[in-house]
């Protein structure tokens, strides 16, 4: 029985170290966030960038849209994507081998005129059945291919694009107008660019419409508003410290710009993986370091994109089921880097950070939990050793989202500030007791079910966006 609670007590003070060591690493990426914001906001208010909106030598962007059964909201995205601000600006849309009328409801509303199917297949996908332009908005051309999922269409983007930049997004996006002329900025200023991301928001509560977020909102309900929290969390601490840390290693796919030379050269999306935006942008950083040429991946804070995040507790599970096996699945495929001086900072500190922390976190939290459960049970440790291990474990993931919250009210103010931030202060508080520990249990499932072979993605229920009319509320 000691020998039990010897093993007990090492398992305590062990889980108490890791995560002493890694909110010590999380608070210096929060001060590194802060000094990169500093950058970051200085080079917004050089960058003129309305000037760009005349200017001749911009690079082209083609912004690349997989479609799947959308007909229903498909018109209304191609026209907020056609009316961003940008001066050269191309629309790829790709329709997936939808099975309802999505190709017919585009080829109606912009009057597609079809085209000899001939570019240069660099990267590989499933067949296109055919090609088409618009002849009311000569920038909008769509793709008409059989099924393969998101990677194999954004692989026939990617070959059609005529755009120097290609810029990924998800099919529920909202880009905010000016956010193109945002996220160039790294590709102007930064030379060795490869790849940028912006910020991702989360619309649930926002008021919507004409493809536009026209007052923002904090979530009002709890599984909205605590992913609320762990997207600021996210873009405005870990991504942009990240950039202080030698740069990051994850875009989200929902909005990423791309050097589309470099993705042609690196292959495109990996078509077998359900964690494709993060491979990408690790073989492109892999491919830089081998190639001694530079491969800078950069988060910019200010371009922002709204999306829906899941309201109900099953499809969030399923989502960070789905994320956490292409975390496993994409270490896996690169785990080569791994301390390797020759891939520098990834292969020191991006590789170590994302297997110990991000991908075994779970692990070592449910093992804490449940160790400390015994522990308790058997007298091994006592009331006080207890609260140590909560205020350590989840206090101070609390210091660090209340300081990003305070970050962000000083700059952005993501949701309007006032009654808005007082909200998102309530979420941060509720965020670790519960939530947290079932975020643990979904991500377990996934290194589970990864572990066996599951590479499906799950089907993803939508609630839709609250819609208004801002002509409404001007009157």
């Amino acid at each position: 029985m000691d020998t039990v609670r010897n093993l007990l007590v090492d398992l305590q003070w062990s889980v108490l170290v890791y995560f002493l060591v890694v909110n010590a690493f999380l608070l210096s990426l929060l001060a590194a966030a802060a000094v990169e914001l500093g950058r970051q906001q200085r080079l917004a208010r050089l960058d003129a960038r309305w000037r760009l909106l005349s200017s001749a030598v911009v690079p082209r962007i083609s912004i690349l849209a997989p479609a799947y059964n959308e007909e229903l909201t498909v018109s209304e995205s191609v026209r907020s994507l056609l009316t961003l601000h940008y001066p050269d600006l191309e629309i790829v849309l790709i329709n997936d081998g939808s099975g309802d009328d999505t190709l017919g409801v585009v080829e109606r509303d912009f009057q597609l005129q079809r085209l000899h199917p001939i570019y240069r297949r660099a990267v590989q996908h499933e067949p296109v059945r055919g090609l088409y332009r618009s002849r009311t908005s000569p920038g909008l051309l769509v793709v008409d291919k059989v099924n393969g999922g998101k990677a194999d269409a954004l692989n026939a983007g990617i070959n059609v694009a005529s755009g120097e930049l290609v810029c990924a997004i998800d099919a529920d996006t909202i880009i905010e107008d000016d956010a193109l002329l945002r996220m160039v900025r790294p590709f102007l200023f930064r030379e060795g660019t490869v790849a940028a991301g912006g910020t991702i928001r989360a619309a649930n509560g926002a008021e919507v419409g004409h493809g536009r977020v026209h007052k923002a909102h904090a979530p009002r309900r709890l599984v909205p508003g605590a992913q609320a929290i762990e997207y600021l969390r996210a873009f405005l601490t870990g991504r942009l410290g990240w950039n202080r840390f030698g740069g990051n290693l994850i875009i989200s796919g929902a909005f990423g710009l791309f050097r589309r030379d470099a993705v042609l050269a690196a292959q495109g999306y990996e078509r077998d993986t359900v964690g494709e935006d993060m491979e990408l942008v690790a073989r492109l950083r892999r491919q830089a370091y081998e190639l001694g040429t530079p491969g800078r991946v950069e988060f910019v804070p200010d371009p922002v994109a709204w999306t829906e995040v899941p309201e109900s507790l099953r499809v969030l599970g399923r989502q960070r089921d789905r994320w956490h096996r292409g975390l496993a699945d994409v270490l896996r495929r690169h785990a080569g880097v791994a301390l390797r001086p020759r891939y520098g900072s990834l292969g020191w500190v991006a590789y170590p950070y994302f297997l110990l922390v991000e991908l075994l976190g779970p692990v070592v939290e449910a093992l804490g939990l449940v160790g400390l459960a015994f522990a308790l049970a058997t007298g091994a440790v006592d009331l006080p050793f207890a609260a140590l291990f909560f205020l350590v474990a989840y206090g101070l993931g609390l210091v660090m989202t209340v300081l990003t919250i305070v970050l962000d009210e000083f700059t952005y103010r993501s949701y309007g500030g006032g009654r808005d931030t007082l909200i998102l202060l309530g979420w941060a508080f509720i965020e670790p007791l519960g939530f947290r520990q079932l975020t643990v249990v979904w991500r377990l499932r996934g290194l589970w079910r990864y572990a066996r072979g599951r590479t499906d993605w799950g089907v993803m229920t939508r609630a839709g966006f609250r819609t208004s009319d801002p002509s409404e509320e001007a009157g």
